[in-house]
């Protein structure tokens, strides 16, 4: 499928002799041409301007290119009219938060499918940040600045205030810039956590009673896997004893994860298949909390779960494995892995890499001393 940007510099192409062409800002179609003044405008001379079309789809380019030949007949034959196309603008700037959230939530499904991945998305990313907004209101930039600084500075929600509420802001035309306002969250503000060693999951591993539970905490703390992931896999190829498991689904969809330890697939006899019965026709975020769950009511887990993914990173590094395929084999952008995890390595792990590298036995050898 064409994405937008290809099929507007298509009918750009068609529109090349008309003298207009269609530009995208935001999530707004517009047409760029030169015009005569706007009534009441302090120039007397015809320029270039833009007049506001329609919303970013499939649909609104096809709408732009018949309107930019319609404007061109009307230029043409003398007919323009600027009131034709400045009533839409100023009901632009009458209407309500609540309308240009509705408007912003249909353009974004019009352009995702709808599913459990992309619902929890809009719920956790934008429509946690909207429902601070005054619904009865008219949008600018003021009500947006002032939702921004409801949250406390440099925090992660302080800067998904920012991203989103730009968002917002592009989509409805508002020249809203909030970055002065982001502040300095990074992963590396992350405090670093006291992550479980592998004596401790061993052991962690042993308390538990339920069998099925157990064998989803041995994928976990073998694969690194999201809480949700575990019940996404390729089960033939575990039962099999393939060692190297593949994720079919999930946040970051298909990938293949390769064990580390390799040794507890056997500890934890993992080809051994054992699924919770658990609601799975839900989003990601509701099945892995669920999980979570589960392991916060054992007192045999005094950790959270999702530290076995943190320690099986940290635990490639110990390996030597290259920092690119462990990005990969855990769903992440190189950047995101190498910023999140490299922030969390202690001494103690400096000290096991350089432990397994020294003992390596094809390593280089400085020469002697003479």
């Amino acid at each position: 499928m064409k994405n937008i940007e290809h099929r507007i510099k298509e009918a750009n192409g068609r529109l090349r002799n008309f003298g207009i062409s269609i530009e995208q800002i935001g999530a707004r179609l517009y047409l760029r041409a030169t015009l005569p003044p706007k009534p009441e405008s302090s120039k007397n001379h015809w320029h270039q301007q833009r007049i506001n079309i329609t919303l970013t789809n499939a649909d609104g380019v096809k709408l732009a290119e018949k309107e930019a030949k319609l404007l061109r007949l009307k230029l043409d034959t003398k007919t323009f009219d600027w009131n034709d196309y400045l009533k839409s603008e100023s009901q632009d700037k009458t209407k309500k938060i609540s309308d240009w959230i509705k408007e912003f939530e249909d353009d974004y499904f019009q352009r995702k499918q709808r599913n459990f991945k992309t619902e929890s998305t809009w719920k956790i990313e934008y429509q946690t940040v909207f429902k601070i907004l005054p619904d009865d209101e008219m949008l600018n930039t003021e009500i947006l600045k002032q939702a921004i600084l409801t949250t406390k500075p440099d925090t992660r929600t302080r800067k998904r205030f920012c991203l989103t509420l730009q968002l917002l802001a592009k989509f409805a035309g508002l020249d809203f810039n909030p970055n002065s306002y982001s502040g300095k969250y990074s992963y590396k503000s992350r405090q670093t956590r006291s992550l479980p060693t592998d004596k401790l999951i061993l052991e962690c591993y042993s308390n538990l009673n339920n069998s099925k539970w157990q064998w989803v905490f041995g994928m976990l703390a073998t694969y690194g896997l999201r809480n949700h992931e575990v019940f996404f896999l390729d089960l033939e190829q575990l039962r099999a004893g393939n060692k190297i498991i593949t994720v079919l689904a999930g946040k970051t969809g298909y990938r293949r994860i390769w064990p580390f330890h390799p040794e507890w697939f056997n500890s934890f006899g993992l080809s051994n298949v054992k699924i919770p019965d658990i609601n799975l026709n839900r989003n990601n975020s509701a099945i892995g909390a669920t999980v979570s769950q589960r392991f916060r009511r054992n007192d045999a887990i005094p950790f959270k779960v999702y530290d076995l993914r943190h320690a099986w990173a940290i635990r490639t590094l110990e390996y030597g494995i290259d920092i690119s395929l462990a990005a990969k084999q855990m769903g992440h952008s190189l950047q995101v892995h190498s910023s999140l995890y490299h922030a969390w390595t202690s001494d103690q792990h400096h000290q096991r890499a350089f432990d397994l590298a020294i003992n390596k036995g094809d390593r280089p050898m400085p020469p002697e001393l003479t």
